[in-house]
């Protein structure tokens, strides 16, 4: 590191690991499945969105609403809430958590 400079930043690239969110990490830290998925939630706006089943979310990703999907889908949901990213409202309804959607 060159002295004046901050740390490098990781590019987040399929298969990344899920970065625990804090101030200041924004969608664009994350792999793009994952930025997807934030997104759907979100509506693509930045204040706000709504609650999602994972058959929800997975219809709003392009995929087909079966258990096969829905359960790839949980499982990215469930590591995001694990994160911090998201809020699950109740077993297995997803939103993004309060103040974590900025900056791309």
């Amino acid at each position: 590191m060159v002295a004046g400079e901050g740390p490098a930043r990781a590019v987040a690239v399929p298969g990344s690991v899920v970065p625990q969110w804090c101030e200041g990490l924004g969608v664009g830290e994350l792999a793009p499945d994952y930025q997807r998925l934030v997104k759907a939630l979100t509506g693509g706006s930045r204040a706000g969105g709504e609650v999602m089943s994972c058959r929800q979310l997975a219809v709003a990703l392009g995929l087909e609403p079966v258990p096969a999907k829905a359960e790839g889908v949980w499982s990215k949901a469930k590591r995001l809430v694990a994160r911090g990213w998201l809020a699950e409202e109740k077993p297995g309804m997803f939103s993004v958590a309060v103040g974590r959607v900025g900056g791309s």
